[in-house]
């Protein structure tokens, strides 16, 4: 699975398509995706709720283990997701960038920025850790 169309697919059916998340990159050390705000993806005070933006986080973080798994692997599960929430947004597209910090044959852990498209304002940033499995 290497590309944004493969990744949309894989998400059919499931919650990053049912939250609207867009793969739009898909390179070994970047991945790139967006979601438009919209009335479900927020919370009762009127802002975009922390859950959909550590959904999209998260999702493209796992995206980027997947397109880097090592030979041999046949799966990976999150093990840690850390959040820092600097700002929020009520409407427009946010936007999520996804970098490997370290791409082990046993662990992978991935750095994820969100931001405002309209604004450029950095709204969260994300390091996440997956632990890769192998078949027994």
């Amino acid at each position: 699975m290497r590309t944004p169309e493969e990744f949309n697919r894989l998400g059919q059916q499931h919650l990053p398509a049912h939250l609207g998340i867009v793969i739009t990159r898909t390179d070994p050390d970047l991945l790139q995706a967006e979601l438009r705000v919209r009335a479900e993806l927020m919370a009762p005070n009127g802002f975009l709720h922390a859950g959909s933006v550590v959904t999209l986080a998260d999702t493209l973080a796992g995206y980027g283990c997947v397109r880097n798994m090592p030979e041999g692997a046949s799966g990976f599960t999150t093990v840690e997701l850390k959040s820092n929430h600097l700002g929020t947004v009520r409407e427009g597209t946010v936007v999520c960038e996804a970098r490997p910090a370290h791409l082990g044959r046993t662990t992978q852990v991935w750095d994820a920025t969100v931001s405002s498209r309209e604004t450029g304002r950095t709204l969260a940033l994300f390091r996440c850790t997956q632990l890769l499995l192998y078949p027994k």
